[in-house]
């Protein structure tokens, strides 16, 4: 499942501080220093303010393929002004909008670092949901419909296939959503989305 969150946030920002004065300084100790392939560029500070999260431990990036998917994330958070808040262990995302008091925005993004098609195609959908505009399309159903076709026209775009798991994921989430909006009472299936409904896949 796919969430998308849509938050004002007209709390002024606050720094929370993490050290303690009561917490003794810790002892020195010679340690060995591994040496470690580069990091993609999401360990740069955004607007020289806030630090990416590191992609997750134990990838590859030296594998062609790995450096291809770093190219990708780096070139799509860097084109839609987009960052992460973090990388999840579960194949699921979350796409967030916070407007502040003063007017500025922050998007926001979560989902698994992308290592294969189908956590590059989880990554791109929310990408796509701040793309269209969260909550440009309604019902909710409409709004996972574009987000995923947004997902899967780009990996065409980019060579990476999309038949097989990521075919089946953007199924089975299409039929989740119009699920869900039918047991909310909706009325009225949108054409786009009429297919996933169960009395016609069932």
């Amino acid at each position: 499942m796919h969430a998308v969150q849509l938050l004002f946030d007209f709390a002024s920002p606050q720094v929370a501080s993490g050290t303690s004065g009561a917490d003794p300084l810790p002892r020195e100790r010679s340690r060995k220093v591994r040496s470690r392939p580069p990091r993609p560029l999401l360990n740069a500070r955004l607007d020289g303010k806030k630090v990416m999260p590191a992609p997750p431990r134990g990838i590859d990036h030296g594998r062609p393929v790995q450096r291809r998917y770093d190219a990708i994330v780096d070139d799509f958070l860097a084109r839609h002004g987009l960052r992460v808040r973090c990388w999840r262990r579960s194949l699921s995302g979350l796409a967030t909008l916070r407007i502040f008091r003063d007017g500025r925005e922050e998007r926001t993004i979560e989902s698994p670092y992308p290592t294969s098609p189908l956590r590059l195609a989880i990554f791109l959908h929310e990408v796509g949901h701040h793309v269209i505009g969260l909550g440009a399309f309604r019902p909710r159903c409409l709004e996972e419909y574009h987000a995923w076709r947004y997902a899967i026209e780009r990996m065409d775009e980019l060579g990476v296939p999309t038949d097989g798991t990521v075919r089946r994921r953007y199924e089975r989430a299409m039929r989740y959503a119009v699920a869900k909006s039918s047991r909310r009472g909706i009325r009225r299936l949108p054409a786009e989305v009429a297919g996933f409904a169960p009395s016609v896949t069932g």
